[in-house]
């Protein structure tokens, strides 16, 4: 997942060329998943391998472009999908639920110490490196968004709805994204 391409006419980067400076790299079969940098990809590097790393300097080096990227295995974004507290709570309308996947900063992570901006109804809870986002009013007027985490966590980060998570997760085993 990539931050800072192709959102609000900014960074504008086709997935065609997106996929191809990943077949550059020698990663296997990327697909990409709707215009906002979701690439899915096979790799047989080593473990502990920067993919991320790799794809942020190709993307800065061809298309000049200072991006963040979030690389998770199909065995974490399964984890990701299946560790969301919110999505279990009765009443929770899957479209207004979010997850910000927080990026290039070692050590635990923790949101304690500071109130966090809610608007009636929402709610944000982090586990591991995620933040799941509850945003009924729409994320879009939300003050618990990128930005804020970005601050709050000292990390990038980047934010996917519900949807696009759990089509990223069925691409990344294999299957269509629904």
């Amino acid at each position: 997942m990539i931050r800072g391409i192709n959102v609000g006419g900014h960074g504008v980067v086709k997935m065609d060329r997106l996929v191809g400076l990943y077949e550059d790299l020698g990663l296997e079969q990327p697909r990409s998943y709707l215009q906002s940098g979701n690439v899915v990809f096979g790799s047989r590097r080593a473990p502990g391998f920067d993919h991320a790393g790799a794809i942020e300097r190709r993307i800065k080096s061809e298309c000049g472009l200072d991006v963040a990227v979030a690389v998770l295995t199909a065995r974490e974004m399964a984890r990701a999908l299946e560790a969301n507290p919110i999505a279990r709570r009765p009443g929770v309308d899957p479209r207004f639920l979010h997850a910000t996947f927080v990026m290039g900063r070692e050590g635990p992570l923790s949101l304690e110490g500071a109130p966090l901006p809610l608007l009636p109804g929402e709610d944000a809870v982090l586990v591991g490196r995620v933040v799941y986002l509850y945003c009924p009013n729409g994320y879009g007027v939300s003050k618990i968004n990128n930005t804020f985490f970005e601050r709050r966590l000292r990390a990038r980060a980047t934010t996917r709805n519900w949807n696009t998570v759990t089509a990223l997760e069925r691409m990344a085993r294999g299957e269509p994204p629904a």
